[in-house]
């Protein structure tokens, strides 16, 4: 099967208008990037399936942009973890648009099958993305305790499955960032006593009809 047409020029042109309406600066070398990232994503899909989507139109606003509209919740963030990266989204978008406003974050994602993480591996040796680690295995299991400031997820497993897998993580005053479709309130209401949920916000994401969400989760404060 065959990657469907690549119009970059037209797809360069809606990144500009979408990360507009988001009021994102995307300048031209990050721009450049996000373009190859979906390149490549739209080239290795045609082969192992990365995502349903096979239009790069589409690709763009449902993957790209949506993950875009999520860049603002990871202001000042130093190191994050994208679990169950898949093809990388959100993880390989908020490392392409962070490299150059921000030098000192670091991206690690993981995920458990091996042909995702190798397409990973080979996005960030083609984009020189010296700000990305890729891991491949379990969360559960990934030895690097008390690590992250933020870990995030994108339509990955209920949130109380997210924290319980990966709360191990966890910096220190650290939170998780939730990209979900519908509000979950039931997961909301069914996290562990020890985590809570400390802001649910709705983001409009340009050209997609449909409902996503931002679920922050963090450790319960002690009763006084």
């Amino acid at each position: 099967m065959k990657a469907r047409h690549f119009d970059r020029q037209a797809l360069q042109a809606a990144l500009r208008q979408g990360a507009e309406a988001l009021q994102l600066s995307l300048d031209d070398r990050q721009c450049d990037k996000l373009l190859d990232y979906l390149s490549l994503l739209s080239k290795w899909n045609a082969v192992y399936n990365l995502t349903a989507i096979r239009d790069p139109g589409q690709m763009l606003v449902h993957h790209l942009l949506d993950s875009l509209a999520a860049v603002p919740a990871f202001a000042g963030a130093k190191n994050v973890l994208d679990v169950g990266s898949g093809g990388g989204l959100p993880g390989m978008v908020i490392a392409i648009s962070s490299q150059a406003t921000c030098p000192e974050m670091h991206v690690s994602m993981i995920d458990t099958v091996h042909k995702k993480t190798a397409f990973l591996t080979q996005v960030k040796a083609e984009l020189g993305l010296s700000n990305v680690t890729v891991y491949t295995g379990r969360v559960e299991e990934l030895p690097l305790t008390g690590q992250f400031d933020v870990i995030t997820s994108r339509a990955f497993a209920d949130l109380s499955d997210f924290v319980n897998w990966a709360g191990h993580l966890i910096a220190p005053g650290g939170k998780f960032i939730a990209m979900k479709g519908v509000a979950p309130p039931q997961e909301i209401q069914g996290l562990p006593p020890q985590w809570q949920a400390t802001a649910r916000t709705a983001l409009q994401v340009p050209g997609l009809n449909a409902e996503r969400h931002l679920v922050v989760i963090e450790k319960a404060q002690p009763p006084v």
